[in-house]
């Protein structure tokens, strides 16, 4: 028996159910199938299906009316896309829009579902919505919580989120709805022929995050894969007791014919594939894209719709192993309260690496516990951070931590590339969102920003749960202590760290009162391991440029005034290994170590700047 427990009840009821989870209880649901793809062979103006709405209501009855008399006992709202951004209108329109369609479905449930015998639920559906990403979560929450009150005002029974790829805006959606009214809540996924989806997340991680979420009475999958995909991938997951599963998967993958997706007719497959689905112990099973009431009418015909009671998970949950490679500078020869040294050393423009090499192999008996390489910074392309990486630690043997961005590459290109640094050895990775393109280029060149720094992570520690789980990769990320708004950047931190992060690394700190956010910082998030940035300027002119080029450094007038034009190179050097170790003494107390940025790896500074510094040890 499946039901989300009643929250501060000692005991549980079936009062504490809602009409859908009680019939859930002794029987599955038959979901309908697709709405737009069939509105579109019935419509070949290529009119956008959730106008008909308003603009063809009869066409948008009849289809509801085929799923019905087709055996659904779960209808959904054609209201997939019927937001602002998609439908390109205002509120009032398209509160209007989300009116008519509930008020349509509700007419095909009366006329339909009366001369079928059958209690009907209707679903109000709720699918992403586009450029969501540009704005914060709080924005996104709200946008989505004003769809959701006008499909409940209109009478919809339940909700169902689908096609998502991640689940931290519909989870507080969840939340926020469940704390006012106590409605039945699906959430689906749309994952590939793998099982993740476009953010990097596991079909396995998806369902286990979100099992245990009292704001989600049902999740599953739907669009992305066709029912033999789908099958294979709920056969690798452990299916939980305490919450009901739904897959709605595609009738086949399409081909795109005359500018328009074309879907392969395989309903006998479709459904066979259906009903091996259903026995796993799915509960609620339908068609997304592609499929149309003979699908629906097949699997009526076809699937054994009673509950099995004791169904058992047979497959276990796949646990990250809390192994570390013994190469990982952060758990290898540091004791507790020992400070982590990394240095940074920039790969070339060129296809010489010369003085990369050098600069590795001289630091490798000198303080640094591992040598980190960034990706292409600020938008100029360098040699491949990994590549270097890895060749760095095949020649040194030294612990290496290549900066991976978000910027030039997609999920798939991404996670390719995370498979082939373990396969070559890295272990350590720095995960950051990336410098955006110059504008200068941006006419011939695009980012790709798939996601930040967040997601990327997220992404990292799914591999860590799943092929690399007994090798984990070690991965931090970066902390902007100069923000405006310091809360936005702690919230950041909160944010990667239950992502995985074990570490931040810092901008260079010049200033005391840099030292004391980055100590406010700490104290906020105490958990954190912070690796303060260091960067001995070595002359006035290296100075003035990373005072004026580069964004995020806060070089001060202050700091500037300490050179001079006259000074000899030792002297420029001196007065930048001065300023480093004033930076060092003014956060030894909070500082989990030191990462250093040394200008034109003139990396024979760092033993004048560690030079009796006892508090390092």
């Amino acid at each position: 028996m499946k039901y989300k427990e009643h929250q501060g009840a000692d005991t549980f009821s079936y009062s504490d159910l809602s009409p859908i989870g009680i019939y859930l209880t002794s029987r599955k649901i038959l979901c309908d199938g697709a709405f737009g793809t069939y509105y579109a062979s019935l419509c070949s103006d290529g009119s956008m299906p959730e106008r008909a709405n308003l603009e063809q209501p009869e066409l948008v009855r009849r289809i509801h009316g085929e799923y019905i008399k087709a055996g659904a006992g779960l209808i959904r709202t054609n209201t997939f896309a019927a937001n602002r951004e998609t439908v390109g209108c205002g509120r009032e329109m398209l509160k209007q829009n989300l009116e008519a369609a509930v008020r349509l479905a509700k007419e095909a449930i009366a006329q339909s579902g009366k001369e079928e015998g059958r209690e009907i639920f209707l679903a109000g559906d709720i699918g992403p919505i586009p450029g969501r990403s540009n704005i914060g979560q709080a924005e996104q929450v709200e946008e989505y919580l004003w769809i959701t009150s006008v499909l409940l005002d209109a009478g919809v029974d339940l909700l169902v989120f689908e096609t998502f790829s991640d689940y931290e805006v519909i989870r507080e959606v969840g939340r926020r709805v469940k704390q006012k009214k106590d409605v039945f809540v699906i959430v689906q996924f749309s994952v590939n022929q793998h099982g993740y989806t476009n953010a990097g997340l596991s079909a396995k991680r998806l369902v286990e995050e979100l099992a245990g979420e009292a704001c989600v009475d049902a999740v599953g999958f739907n669009c992305g894969v066709g029912p033999g995909h789908l099958l294979h991938i709920l056969e690798g997951i452990s299916l939980p007791e305490d919450v009901f599963l739904t897959a709605l998967p595609n009738a086949s993958y399409p081909k795109v014919m005359q500018e328009r997706l074309v879907f392969l007719e395989n309903k006998e497959y479709f459904v066979r594939k259906m009903s091996q689905i259903a026995e796993l112990g799915v509960d609620i099973i339908g068609g997304c894209c592609g499929t149309n009431p003979s699908y629906i009418k097949g699997l009526a015909e076809t699937v054994d719709l009673e509950q099995k009671p004791g169904r058992k998970p047979s497959v276990k949950m796949s646990v990250p192993v809390k192994n570390r490679q013994k190469n990982s500078a952060f758990f290898a020869g540091k004791a507790a309260g020992q400070k982590l040294l990394a240095v940074e050393l920039a790969p070339p423009f060129h296809a010489d690496d010369e003085k990369v090499m050098d600069a590795s192999n001289y630091l490798k008996g000198h303080h640094a516990d591992v040598v980190t390489f960034p990706d292409s910074p600020s938008g100029r392309t360098r040699a491949d951070s990994i590549m270097m990486g890895i060749k760095v630690e095949q020649h040194t043997g030294m612990c290496v931590m290549p900066h991976i961005c978000c910027r030039d590459k997609n999920a798939i290109a991404i996670r390719a590339q995370l498979l082939g640094a373990y396969m070559n050895g890295i272990r350590n990775l720095l995960v950051i969102t990336g410098d955006p393109v110059p504008a200068l280029m941006r006419g011939d060149i695009r980012s790709v920003y798939n996601f930040d720094s967040v997601g990327l992570m997220k992404i990292i520690r799914e591999m860590n749960a799943d092929e690399f789980a007994q090798d984990p990769i070690v991965y931090g990320g970066a902390l902007s202590y100069n923000r405006k708004n310091m809360d936005v950047e702690i919230d950041r931190m909160h944010k990667k760290l239950e992502a995985g992060a074990e570490f931040f690394l810092t901008q260079p700190v010049f200033t005391s009162e840099d030292a004391q956010r980055l100590a406010v910082m700490q104290e906020k998030v105490p958990n954190a391991r912070i690796l303060c940035g260091i960067m001995p300027l070595v002359s006035r002119k290296n100075a003035l440029f990373i005072q004026n080029e580069m964004a995020g450094i806060q070089v001060t007038d202050e700091i500037i005034a300490r050179y001079t034009e006259q000074m000899t190179r030792e002297q420029g050097e001196e007065t930048g290994v001065a300023i480093a170790r004033e930076i060092m003494t003014m956060t030894q107390e909070f500082a989990a170590g030191y990462y250093f940025s040394i200008p034109f790896n003139r990396v024979y500074l760092l033993d004048k700047i560690m030079l009796g510094i006892d508090f390092f040890q």
